[in-house]
């Protein structure tokens, strides 16, 4: 051992704090002792001990009240307590052990019984301690392991998102810088919101490049047709997101998840007058609710092949004009009352 063990003998009577010292100082432990349970408690309170020895009767609390308290003080709970006694009753041996002493020592005892037991006793504590430290050790790796593991697993999501979205912006150049703003405008939004965390605007930052992903399914001609879509065309524009759902749905990730409500929602309508479910109100993810707002935001303020650019004010009296029926009033109020970030992010 590294260093003495501590031992702390707790009697009423001198001589027998004496007597067992003696004994003890064969094995070279560093012995202290306390002539009343309460002395001995109040030294526990300053000093931390390996062992201790204590006997059953004394006047002022006796060795089983000490007992119960040392098995409510966090520092010494765990610490083995051997009862030194001359009560040798079947009852006081059990009440002993139910308290939580771990040996019973009768009066007069012997001097190889005590060095025996004291030594067994605190090789016991030792290897409880030690491997209680290594479940400690082992845990703590296993922890680090399994961050390490989600870390990679997310990196992993976010270079297949990368990827996605680069194939997304082969459609158009304006598609790529599209994506790039939707994401910023998204994050903004969820850090507004007074329900959402940092890792909501996070996670929403990385999944929202993905909410148009599903246009790739889409023939080009309809994609990039210069006038307005017949009926049968818009059907088909609309395909984009229960395509992306079905290629989304299912990954158990967390970014590709967000990804998969927020492409397959961001086209539903707070009044339940969207596409492509009739989702009403709360029963949109608040992703898709968040996307919505952003998307359409970006849509009007810049040209399109079927549409010229709007302009900032027209663009806000249509999202305001259309709180409670195209979108999430709260976050309608969040859009307009710091409109100047939103178009600080903007390239308008």
């Amino acid at each position: 051992m590294d260093q003495l063990s501590r031992i702390l003998v707790v009697d009423d009577v001198a001589n027998n704090i004496q007597v067992a010292m003696n004994i003890l100082r064969e094995d070279n432990y560093e012995l202290s002792y306390a002539m009343s349970g309460n002395d001995a408690l109040a030294l526990m309170r300053t000093q931390s001990f390996d062992l201790i020895l204590l006997d059953v009767m004394m006047p002022d609390i006796d060795g089983f009240e000490v007992c119960k308290r040392i098995r409510m003080d966090l520092k010494h709970r765990d610490v083995p307590v051997i009862f030194l006694t001359a009560r040798a009753d079947v009852d006081s041996v059990v009440r002993g052990f139910e308290l939580g002493g771990v040996d019973y020592i009768v009066k007069p005892f012997h001097a190889a019984e005590l060095l025996a037991r004291v030594r067994t006793h605190l090789e016991l504590h030792t290897a409880k301690a030690l491997l209680q430290k290594h479940n400690i050790s082992l845990r703590q790796k296993v922890e680090l392991t399994e961050r390490r593991l989600l870390s990679e697993l997310e990196q992993t999501q976010l270079e297949m998102i990368h990827i996605l979205t680069e194939l997304m912006e082969f459609t158009s150049d304006e598609t790529g810088r599209h994506i790039k703003r939707v994401a910023e405008y998204s994050q903004l939004l969820a850090q507004l919101h007074n329900s959402l965390t940092e890792e909501d605007a996070i996670v929403i930052f990385h999944a929202s490049p993905m909410h148009d992903i599903g246009k790739v399914f889409v023939p080009e001609a309809i994609l990039h047709k210069p006038g307005k879509l017949t009926v049968e065309e818009y059907d088909v524009m609309k395909t984009h997101t229960t395509r992306a759902h079905d290629f989304l749905k299912n990954s158990p990730r967390r970014i590709l998840k967000a990804a998969d409500i927020i492409a397959w929602q961001h086209h539903e309508h707070w009044d339940g007058s969207g596409y492509p479910r009739g989702l009403k109100g709360h029963d949109i993810h608040i992703y898709g609710r968040i996307v919505a707002v952003a998307d359409v935001f970006d849509a009007l303020t810049h040209k399109r092949v079927y549409k010229p650019a709007w302009t900032v004010e027209d663009t806000v009296a249509y999202i305001v004009n259309n709180s409670g029926t195209h979108f999430d009033p709260y976050l309608v109020e969040l859009f307009r009352d710091n409109l100047d970030q939103f178009i600080n992010l903007a390239e308008v």
